[in-house]
């Protein structure tokens, strides 16, 4: 983790030094926009800020509650969930910021980093080939939520900044892929990296954004699966990659977490000097959570299959409503937390969490679910993926967070082999199959490559695996569903106090997506009106 040390020591401010007034002669007594990059430490410490401008656990996390995964009460989630989002919601300028900011400190790095001339060649090319990920990551988000933007690839002057319109979110994408195809032969394998450099860019990280572009663009699949077979087919040239034993382990054993062959690449914490908060508002109250600040629903809970395979409105499925949590997809689990949950707490003690109303032998009245309370869970459901036994007081955690994970390839190289129609028993024994095994799926019938029309299958795998890791939501509006799943009530356990409305499953927020409008967020109107060539998206 010695990198990632390095990325909190303070350094000289890069942005500062970029508006600095041109002199003819640089000082001698500190440091200009004409020495600064000639300083071996001060390009180390600027490729460093770049790497924590990345990404973060709100970007991470917050998405699940924009899809049918999770229901967040937060401000400007539920607005965006509601449907009643503008473009004065806060979250549309904050996400749009910070990754234009992310832009512009990469666009620094990259015009100056070649004024330094003691650094060797090929570490410097290294250096701009992991600035051209970051460029293209944040652009891809950008594109994904916005649609088209303004493409800068140079550090724009304030007068290019209030003039550039937006490129099109095929001409960017274009750029995001050609970026990336420029920066992989300069990017070591996972293989070449040492224990410390644990989290920088690779070759197979580059493949894996890559691979997302493509498949979100919808029309490539032929590419998709191209990508895929590099990372599956290829690792002595791109990293050996493979699934962790353990899918709990992945996102709580510190020690998986840190350390396995599954994570292509993850945001790096480090106990006591960068960490993450947000599972103190994802835990039960019993076990120290302080609020449910985003919870899962009945939705999701729904979409476990069986341990036969069978999801659970299927005939010979062997589902009990009165019992629902029996005989279900390990992940389940692993992920969520459900009435008479046996949570495992750090020192290896258990707890049994009492969520339905009146059930608790011991304090009938402090059951995790109260209706109308602010800080419960307003679904009777809450989070188990990413607990970190070993989380300082109040959730405070050191473990990362997996940006990209070779289950993705899985899931994405089954679902464009299946579209092609080129899904057999040996596609499905490598992904679907091997996926349920590391599970802990036993039973021949969900193991077996089943034939006929697997697409509705794929997809519940995609959100079993990846469930509470932010993707739910891009699926959605690549798949077009969000106007289907996201219109109308979430929905939480059967302990709603009216048991004939929705069959006594808890009615949380009533969601509204009209298609016409909510594929794309809006653009800022604080962008808008400092750039009148940025127009705005349809319905705002």
């Amino acid at each position: 983790m010695k990198y990632l040390h390095k990325i909190f020591l303070t350094a000289v401010a890069v942005l500062a030094i970029s508006g600095c007034k041109k002199l003819d002669i640089a000082p001698t007594d500190r440091f200009s926009d004409l020495t600064f990059w000639t300083v071996d430490v001060n390009v180390n410490n600027a490729l460093n800020n770049n790497y924590s401008l990345l990404y973060n656990s709100s970007l991470y996390f917050e998405p699940e509650a924009l899809s049918d995964n999770a229901y967040s009460p937060s401000g400007d989630l539920n607005l965006i969930a509601s449907g009643n989002a503008t473009s004065l919601t806060g979250k549309f300028q904050g996400d749009w910021a910070s990754y234009y900011r992310t832009i512009k400190s990469v666009n620094i790095f990259l015009q100056n980093v070649d004024q330094n001339k003691t650094l060797p060649a090929a570490t410097i090319a290294r250096m701009k080939a992991e600035n051209q990920f970051m460029r293209a990551f944040a652009l891809f988000n950008l594109t994904k939520w916005y649609g088209d933007v303004p493409l800068p690839d140079h550090d724009l002057t304030p007068e290019e900044a209030q003039v550039i319109p937006r490129s099109s979110k095929a001409v960017v994408n274009a750029f995001i892929v050609s970026q990336l195809e420029s920066a992989i032969p300069n990017l070591p394998s996972k293989d070449q990296l040492s224990a410390s450099e644990n989290g920088r860019i690779t070759k197979g990280a580059a493949l894996a954004l890559q691979m997302r572009t493509l498949l979100y663009e919808g029309n490539k699949t032929a590419e998709v699966i191209a990508v895929c077979e590099k990372l599956i087919n290829n690792q002595q040239t791109y990293g050996s990659y493979s699934l962790a034993p353990n899918y709990s382990a992945l996102f709580s054993d510190p020690a998986t977490n840190k350390t396995n062959n599954e994570s292509i690449l993850s945001l790096q914490y480090v106990p006591t000097i960068r960490t993450w908060q947000n599972f103190w508002d994802f835990a039960p109250r019993t076990v120290g959570g302080r609020v449910s600040n985003m919870a899962p629903t009945q939705e999701l809970v729904d979409d476990y299959v069986m341990l036969n395979g069978r999801g659970i409105k299927e005939a010979g499925s062997g589902y009990v409503e009165s019992n629902p949590y029996i005989n279900r997809d390990p992940r389940l689990t692993a992920t969520v937390v459900y009435d008479r949950y046996l949570w495992v707490n750090g020192n290896n003690t258990t707890k049994t969490i009492y969520i339905k109303p009146g059930t608790d032998p011991v304090q009938p009245g402090l059951d995790e679910y109260s209706p109308g309370s602010q800080s419960a869970s307003a679904t009777g459901y809450y989070w188990r993926k990413y607990f970190d036994p070993s989380a300082l007081s109040s959730f405070v955690s050191g473990n990362n967070l997996h940006l990209f994970r070779y289950a993705e390839v899985l899931l994405t190289y089954a679902e464009a082999k299946n579209s092609l129609g080129q899904m057999d028993a040996t596609v499905w024994a490598k992904t679907i199959g091997a996926l349920r095994a590391r599970a802990g799926f036993t039973d021949a019938a969900a193991l077996n490559y089943p034939g006929g029309d697997l697409n509705n299958i794929i997809r519940r795998e995609r959100r079993a695996e990846m469930a509470m890791e932010g993707l739910r939501v891009d699926d959605l509006r690549r798949w077009k569903l969000a106007e289907v799943t996201m219109n109308g009530f979430a929905h939480g356990a059967k302990f709603a106090t009216d048991q004939n409305i929705d069959n006594g499953y808890i009615r949380t927020q009533q969601r509204k997506f009209n298609p016409q409008r909510d594929y794309l967020w809006a653009v800022p109107s604080s962008e808008t009106s400092l750039n009148k060539n940025l127009t705005q998206n349809p319905g705002y």
